[in-house]
């Protein structure tokens, strides 16, 4: 989580010169190439009953980071990191019934409100950034729902063969979009660093911690992102929250702990792909 957040606070400092399209674009195409050379996807061997959710989370990948690095232009990323974190919120609440799971809904609504320009001025949260933020959250359930057949058989190798996919559609729409600047070769070693940061690195460690972790652990721990998200913006970018804003994103954060930690075992197959 420190990984994925730092790099896209580097990722941020650069908008000006090369523009969130150009970022997405260097950070797909750059992790793409470091995926591929690791895991060698092109060995591997997909059933037709694979393909098609192959096609679906490699389009859902390369979407989602397209709608959260958009997202980011004008939103601070702690929020946008808590909007985009609902998708995953909402794989895991749907399907409750108990009255304490009712209590993670309200605390995620709740959240949502404050964090979301609806009908009051008490945060300043721009509009279409936020339903940037929302559409990636969005692309994010979708990608762990495809990921979840697609990689069945192949595991962490099923994120670089998603990664080439979303990488022919938007590394292109990316270079159309992006400012002048992402043509300087001084560039490459920033879009290194991003690319590592934000793909190679955390992917790799995410893997390691799936592994050795319980599935609910790894859940709860993983709720705790918009809050890093956060505090990278703080530290890295001068992005304060309001404390109604503070308050609104530890109620997701809440939201989703609380539903990791009270899921029923045969859920927690969510947890583990998120």
């Amino acid at each position: 989580m420190t990984s994925i957040q730092g790099g896209a606070a580097l990722a941020k400092t650069l908008f000006l010169t090369v523009g969130a399209q150009g970022i997405t674009a260097l950070r797909l195409g750059l992790g793409t190439l470091i995926l591929c050379l690791i895991f060698k996807p092109w060995r591997l061997r997909f059933s037709r009953s694979q393909l098609v959710p192959l096609v679906i989370y490699g389009l859902a990948l390369g979407g989602m980071n397209y709608s959260f690095y958009l997202a980011i232009r004008t939103v601070p990323l702690g929020i946008a990191v808590a909007l985009e974190f609902t998708g995953p919120l909402v794989l895991a609440l749907i399907g409750l019934r108990r009255l304490l799971d009712f209590i993670w809904v309200v605390l995620a609504v709740l959240g949502l409100y404050f964090l979301l320009p609806i009908g009051h001025d008490i945060i300043s949260v721009d509009s279409e950034g936020a339903l940037l933020a929302l559409t990636a959250g969005a692309l994010w359930a979708l990608y762990i729902l495809a990921g979840q057949r697609a990689g069945s058989q192949h595991g962490p190798a099923t994120v670089a063969a998603g990664s080439l996919i979303g990488s022919l559609v938007f590394v292109p729409l990316g270079l159309i979009y992006a400012n002048p600047g992402i043509w300087t070769v001084s560039l490459i070693p920033i879009g290194l660093a991003i690319a590592v940061l934000s793909s190679v690195l955390p992917y790799s460690l995410e893997m390691v911690a799936l592994t050795r972790l319980p599935a609910r652990t790894f859940g709860t721990l993983m709720s705790l992102e918009p809050a890093m998200a956060a505090i990278s913006g703080m530290l890295f970018l001068g992005e304060l929250l309001s404390f109604v804003q503070w308050l609104a994103l530890l109620a997701i954060i809440a939201a989703s702990a609380g539903s990791t930690l009270t899921m029923r075992p045969s859920k927690q197959k969510i947890d583990l792909v998120s």
